[in-house]
């Protein structure tokens, strides 16, 4: 019964996701909103919107390692998988301002996000934790990111070119409105069912989180980027999954924290240390030839599972 309802939570937030997309990306396009503004925040945001769903609910319902590890797994995904996978199929080519300010971004936010959970490291503390005050600095970061997101939109705005919206504006809010809801009733049943598989595996939560839900979760950005690949899109490719990354980091683990204090095992250290390795080597590639190769995918999609076979011998 459990696995039963963990895949109908995935398939209700997947589905969810992509009507809460498809209807705000008409919205936007009502209220005549730049297309890059529309990119960066809808296209992003929405697809994590998952990600956003279980880990706010783990927090609710004391479950905060599976916040942590679906936020450190999810973007462990995107940048291995989701990037490797999309390359693979065309190779991506990465704008010059994304390499000046968006990849730096996500270095910056990842390497926060290491040093606020390591207080062992850096205090000497006993325990790990993301606190409350550490949540609302994530929070503040969160929003310094959405100030350049609108300042860069206000900046190209003379770009805008008018698109119809495939939908009639109340249409819109109703697909995106049935797919808040339908994220809501699948973040309860991936959170719950993901719980009791790891209590009868004797896995704990934080493995749970970085494996089955970090993967159930980023399913819309791989879809997404998949998708953009194929028709030639890098730009929603690429910013798709830094954007994705930044609001995971930011938003999802501000809110969780602010909830509820999270609590980080030693062993999360390692991971983030991995993100932070996986954030850099997608960084390099970028910068190389200003495009991530055929190749360079292969890479990054055999450190991803090799990165599974560690993790579940570690267990």
């Amino acid at each position: 019964m459990e696995y039963l309802l963990l895949i109908l939570g995935f398939v209700f937030l997947i589905k969810g996701a992509d009507l809460f997309v498809e209807g705000a990306s008409s919205i936007a396009k009502h209220l005549k909103m730049p297309p890059i503004l529309i990119g960066l925040t809808i296209v992003a945001f929405g697809t994590s919107a998952p990600e956003a769903a279980v880990s706010i609910n783990a927090a609710l319902n004391g479950s905060n390692e599976i916040a942590l590890g679906n936020v450190i797994g999810s973007n462990i995904f995107n940048f291995l998988l989701v990037i490797g996978i999309a390359s693979l199929i065309a190779p991506l080519g990465v704008q010059k301002q994304t390499i000046i300010k968006e990849f730096p971004f996500v270095l910056l936010a990842t390497s926060v996000l290491f040093v606020i959970t390591a207080d062992s490291i850096f205090e000497g503390a006993i325990s790990n934790y993301i606190s409350r005050s550490d949540g609302l600095v994530l929070i503040f970061l969160f929003s310094i990111f959405i100030y350049y997101l609108v300042e860069m939109a206000l900046l190209t705005k003379e770009d805008y070119k008018d698109s119809s919206p495939s939908n009639s504006i109340l249409i819109s809010i109703l697909k995106s409105v049935v797919g808040i809801i339908a994220i809501i009733v699948g973040s309860e049943w991936a959170v719950k069912s993901s719980s009791d598989i790891a209590m009868n595996f004797g896995m704990s939560e934080s493995l749970v989180g970085l494996t089955i839900v970090a993967i159930g979760t980023s399913l819309p950005e791989l879809v997404t980027s998949v998708v953009a690949a194929i028709k030639k899109e890098n730009d929603i490719a690429m910013g798709n999954v830094i954007g994705s990354n930044l609001f995971n980091i930011f938003f999802v683990l501000g809110i969780s924290s602010v909830i509820n204090p999270i609590k980080v095992e030693n062993t999360i250290n390692l991971d983030l240390l991995f993100l932070l390795f996986v954030t850099a080597i997608t960084y390099v590639f970028s910068i190389s030839k200003k495009r991530i190769s055929r190749t360079e995918g292969f890479v990054l999609s055999g450190f991803y599972f090799l990165y599974l076979i560690f993790i579940v011998i570690r267990n």
